[in-house]
């Protein structure tokens, strides 16, 4: 025979009696099928495992992936120039000068923009929801059913899809994974209007609220305003973006509590560079000086550009496909099975 014979033979356990198995049972040695709990494992040498990482980095940068964003809030608050900060580009357009008729919609339309941003190689489509018409009118009555209406619509495309028996490798994503909502800077407290429509958005959507046009406030009217936002939320149950439910671990609790003491930020939007020290820099030029958007001292833009794109991206898109939309599947679920 060959030479490799032996140790195949070697490899292999040795066979014990039947009457030795039974002894050993009855002894209460624990079976090689049955493992105990986790425990950590010690690698000799290395594996290669931190490479997975790499490869996921490498599939999204061919492929890509996609953020959804819509901004509600009055006419004039800024909307647009907020998000062409965010993303330093045109990526919305500014409606040009209307007819006098024109100017305030009759109803809240939505208006969506795509584009393809790509930045050190990372392709992201981002699409950009404006809601015109929003809060101009004179009775407000049930303005927020064409934004319901329409996250809802988004659900359910990709809903459709997804039942499908034949489906594709890649669902188109366009539903909304997070909701900007531009509070006026009154300075007092969050008008019915405010309140109601985060109450009802915030149970389909991650709803981010923030300040818009801060430098018309002084710092302390600032403070005041965002001490009674947080109050009203918190005495009306409204949970906005990040919510205390979904944090995974102490780590994110801890982070996420930091974030949730200073929403609603306080934001000044431009999309014009200005000269400061010779630096070229986002900011608002006044008869007093320039305010820089990207200054934590100015105003607190960066701490919702941080929210937005570079800490919770991929959470926002987390919560909303495991959370909100699975919310909207199991209740379209149910009402199809339901006989009559």
């Amino acid at each position: 025979g060959s030479s490799l014979e032996p140790e195949e033979r070697s490899m292999e356990p040795p066979a014990v009696p039947e009457e030795e198995e039974e002894e050993e049972e009855e002894e209460g040695a624990v079976p090689l099928s049955v493992a105990p709990g986790p425990v950590g494992c010690q690698l000799f040498g290395y594996v290669g495992i931190e490479a997975v990482l790499d490869q996921m980095k490498i599939k999204t940068m061919k492929t890509g992936f996609e953020f959804n964003i819509m901004v509600v809030g009055q006419s004039g608050l800024g909307k647009s120039t907020m998000v062409n900060t965010l993303f330093k580009s045109k990526v919305s357009r500014k409606s040009s000068q209307p007819g006098q008729e024109e100017r305030i919609p009759k109803t809240v339309q939505l208006q969506s923009i795509t584009h393809v941003i790509e930045e050190k190689g990372v392709k992201m489509k981002l699409t950009v929801t404006d809601t015109p018409g929003f809060g101009d009118q004179i009775n407000n009555e049930n303005c927020w059913d064409p934004i319901i209406k329409y996250i809802n619509e988004q659900y359910e495309r990709y809903l459709r899809e997804e039942i499908l028996i034949t489906r594709k490798r890649k669902i188109p994503d366009t539903r909304v994974h997070g909701c900007v909502y531009f509070v006026p800077p009154t300075g007092h407290w969050l008008r019915p209007l405010d309140l109601e429509f985060m109450r009802r958005l915030s149970k389909i959507v991650n709803v981010v609220p923030v300040i818009a046009k801060a430098d018309t406030l002084t710092l302390e009217e600032r403070a005041e305003f965002k001490q009674r936002i947080q109050e009203d939320l918190k005495t009306h149950a409204i949970s906005v973006y990040p919510q205390e439910d979904f944090d995974q671990d102490p780590e994110d609790r801890a982070l996420n509590d930091r974030i949730r003491e200073k929403i609603p930020f306080a934001v000044v939007g431009a999309d014009q560079e200005h000269q400061v020290n010779g630096k070229r820099v986002l900011g608002r030029k006044t008869k007093w000086g320039i305010i820089e958007v990207e200054n934590p001292a100015h105003c607190e833009f960066p701490l919702l550009r941080d929210l937005l794109i570079r800490s919770h991206l991929q959470d926002l898109k987390d919560i909303t496909h495991n959370v909100h939309y699975e919310s909207y599947r199991v209740r379209r679920l149910n009402e199809s099975n339901r006989p009559g």
